[in-house]
């Protein structure tokens, strides 16, 4: 009778435990979820070397994050622009790629023509703006608000889906793995991510943002599995904000590739 007893105390723990989750999740769903946006991407890329090819152009929907009402956005640059995680798992890899249009989709179906202001490929970070200031401000996350998170603490990433689910924003409850801190500070997600891609922003449970997920690759060293060399991370919401603060406004159409700065390049 007891065992009975404490089983049932056991299992209205753990349902409670999970409605708290759920309640805290959809309050921070509920706050954040504007500030997911669907960024398309038309990538023109050529292979030389041993895998000459035609160039080739491809579309794609990514995930940005909105981190200033000015319309200033951060992408997982991997996601962006494959080009510099191929070259660092190994320099076999001969690619050449020009993003040739990249737009943010907003909700009333406007298509906000952007550009690349900053490329940080430490970070995997790619950011942002519109080439015309948008009328109005536009919901963004507040990078200042963040935290750190522990091994096993579990975090709230925020998602748009693709065109068959009609970009509709996606919350998911992930859980914390790992906490590297050397060379730099980064989290480990669990390796059973559902709707989570790169370009998410993730969450504590206090509504404070941990960062955001992206791609970190090391050179393969003749690897025949190039995924034993790359990991999911989450990047601290820190570090972003540093890296927003050298984003250059957006030069319009006049932009050239060329202009486009990388971290650390003075302004």
């Amino acid at each position: 009778m007891k065992t009975v007893m404490a089983a049932a105390i056991l299992a209205m723990a753990l349902g409670a435990r999970g409605d708290d989750v759920g309640d805290k999740g959809r309050d921070v769903f509920k706050k954040n979820e504007q500030a997911v946006v669907t960024v398309q991407v038309v990538l023109k890329a050529s292979y030389s070397g041993g895998r000459s090819s035609s160039p080739t152009e491809t579309k794609s929907d990514i995930t940005g994050t909105v981190i200033d009402p000015s319309g200033l956005v951060v992408v997982a640059l991997s996601a962006c622009d494959p080009a510099d995680l191929y070259r660092r798992l190994s320099d076999e890899y001969k690619i050449d790629t020009e993003v040739s249009d990249i737009k943010i989709l907003l909700d009333d179906g406007t298509e906000v023509p952007a550009e690349i202001v900053l490329r940080d490929k430490d970070l995997d970070l790619g950011f942002l703006r519109p080439k015309t200031k948008p009328a109005s401000p536009m919901k963004a996350v507040d990078l200042s608000k963040s935290a750190t998170a522990d091994t096993l603490d579990q975090v709230i990433a925020l998602n748009r889906l693709n065109r068959a689910s009609g970009r509709a924003y996606s919350a998911s409850v992930e859980r914390i793995s790992a906490v590297i801190q050397k060379p730099r500070t980064f989290y480990i997600p669990d390796s059973t991510m559902s709707t989570t891609t790169l370009g998410s922003p993730a969450f504590l449970m206090d509504g404070n943002v941990l960062g955001l997920f992206v791609m970190r690759a090391v050179n393969s060293n003749g690897s025949r599995n190039p995924r034993d060399s790359m990991a999911t991370i989450i990047i601290p919401a820190k570090d972003i904000l540093e890296g927003a603060k050298q984003a250059p406004e957006a030069k319009g159409d006049s932009d050239k590739k060329s202009d486009v700065k990388s971290a650390g390049e003075s302004k």
